[in-house]
C-alpha cells in the first residue's frame, strides 16, 4: 500500500497509515543533512526493536513523516507482545525502553507499550492519540508493517 500525498501543511493527511520500512524510506528517506541522518537512525532502532523478537508494531509520527526538510528527530511507538520483559531484551535493545536513553543515544523520541497493560481503550485507539500534534490539531501517521 503506497503512502498517500502530504496535505498543504506538508502532513501526512490524518489516519494511521500502513506501508513497509522500504516505502517509508522511498518516501522520506534522504540522501544528505538532517533528514539522512534521521533516516540511518530510524533504520538502526528498527532493526534494534526487532532483535528483541516481541516488536508487534513500530509506528512512526512526528516531523519525519512529513515535508520538513530537517526533522527534528525521530519519533517512534513501539507496540512490543505482552511476553516482552526488558530482563529478557538484548543487552543492545535496552536503551529503546528508556526515554531519556533513546533520546541522548539515539536521537530519538521512543515510546512503548504492551497491550496488556492498556485498560479501557484498544491498541487502535491509543495509536490513533499519536496523530495529535503539540497544537491539538491532527496529522497522519505511519504504521509500518512487515
Amino acid at each position: 500500500m503506497s503512502l498517500p500525498e502530504l496535505n498543504s501543511v506538508g502532513d501526512l493527511p490524518e489516519g494511521v497509515h500502513s506501508a513497509t520500512l522500504a516505502e517509508v524510506l522511498q518516501r522520506f528517506g534522504g540522501d544528505t543533512g538532517p533528514r539522512a541522518l534521521c533516516t540511518k537512525r530510524l533504520i538502526h532502532l528498527y532493526e534494534l526493536a526487532r532483535r528483541t523478537r516481541c516488536l508487534q508494531r513500530l509506528v512512526i509520527f512526528g516531523s519525519y513523516v512529513t515535508s520538513k526538510i530537517e526533522p527534528n528527530d525521530v519519533d517512534l511507538l513501539l507496540i512490543m507482545d505482552d511476553a516482552f520483559r526488558l530482563e529478557h531484551c538484548p543487552m543492545e535493545s535496552r536503551g529503546l525502553f528508556d526515554h531519556a536513553v533513546a533520546q541522548v543515544r539515539y536521537g530519538a523520541s521512543i515510546f512503548w507499550m504492551r497491550p496488556g497493560l492498556l485498560i479501557g481503550e484498544s491498541v487502535a485507539e491509543f495509536i490513533g492519540y499519536w496523530q495529535i500534534k503539540r497544537d491539538g490539531s491532527q496529522r497522519g501517521i505511519v504504521d509500518v508493517t512487515a
